[in-house]
């Protein structure tokens, strides 16, 4: 009898045991979480839309909320946030080389598709000799604000095949046009300001406006040098809370939201 009792015992015990370490696992997993700086739609709106995925797989999503790009950029190379989700490959590039940082491009995720607005004018060719036109103040929107006018032969570039454009790199001007360099979250004011605007989606259509609507010059997709990335450090790029993040990203739910949601304004990356 005493036997049989130990012999109970023991396995109550070791049931016990397994029972415990079981539970530490998966709370451990449960409580996984992974950081990712963000700032404004649609990239918030994809974040939000792929948390229940995450905690599926064992992992916590936790949008951190930053006011523009460069706290985006800061949060991350000083490991306040796991990786973030705004931003092309060049921008990064750009942070890299002045703040001695260690950013990695993930995956990219959708190319927004840009273009030139006007309150004043309905076609390009009414754009006024002399014009204002505002572009981007950060080197590599401007690059990209710079080649889409010489994509639609409004100037021409000293090299068109760079992807290191200022104004000072502009060949020919024929339309003696004024350039206003201009941060990039205030464009939407310069909108009511200059004659002629460069913008992103994410951000015109806070006024109401679109690319496929009002965009008097459109850019072609189909390259994918500014498509808006999953980005982290070189230090956690293989990290199973950053591929987790990738992979949900990257799944036929952001595929489809993409194609619906953002349909005219942005194309699937991936």
């Amino acid at each position: 009898m005493k036997k049989i009792l130990s012999i109970i015992t023991t396995v109550i015990a070791l049931t016990l045991v397994l029972t415990a370490c079981s539970t530490k696992t998966e709370t451990k997993k449960e409580n996984v979480v992974v950081k990712v700086a963000s700032h404004t739609a649609p990239m918030t709106d994809m974040l939000e839309l792929v948390k229940e995925d995450l905690a599926k797989e064992g992992f916590t999503l936790e949008i951190v909320k930053v006011s523009d790009n460069v706290q985006a950029n800061v949060a991350v190379n000083n490991k306040e946030a796991d990786a973030n989700f705004f931003q092309h490959k060049l921008f990064m590039k750009m942070f890299n080389e002045g703040n001695n940082g260690t950013l990695t491009q993930i995956q990219p995720i959708y190319d927004a598709v840009v273009a030139f607005y006007s309150k004043d004018i309905k076609n390009i060719s009414e754009l006024k000799d002399g014009a204002d036109v505002a572009i981007p103040s950060d080197p590599t929107n401007m690059t990209r604000a710079l080649r889409l006018l010489a994509e639609h032969k409004i100037i021409t570039l000293k090299d068109p095949n760079s992807f290191s454009v200022k104004v000072e790199d502009i060949a020919e001007n024929p339309k003696n046009l004024v350039f206003s360099p201009i941060s990039l979250l205030n464009l939407n004011e310069a909108y009511n300001e200059k004659d002629l605007v460069f913008n992103y989606p994410a951000y015109i259509t806070k006024i109401g406006l679109s690319p496929e609507k009002n965009g008097l010059i459109v850019e072609k997709t189909g390259d994918l040098t500014f498509a808006v990335s999953l980005v982290a450090r070189e230090d956690n790029k293989d990290s199973e809370g950053v591929k987790a993040v990738k992979k949900a990203l990257t799944s036929d739910k952001i595929k489809e939201f993409i194609n619906t949601k953002l349909a005219n304004v942005a194309k699937v990356a991936f």
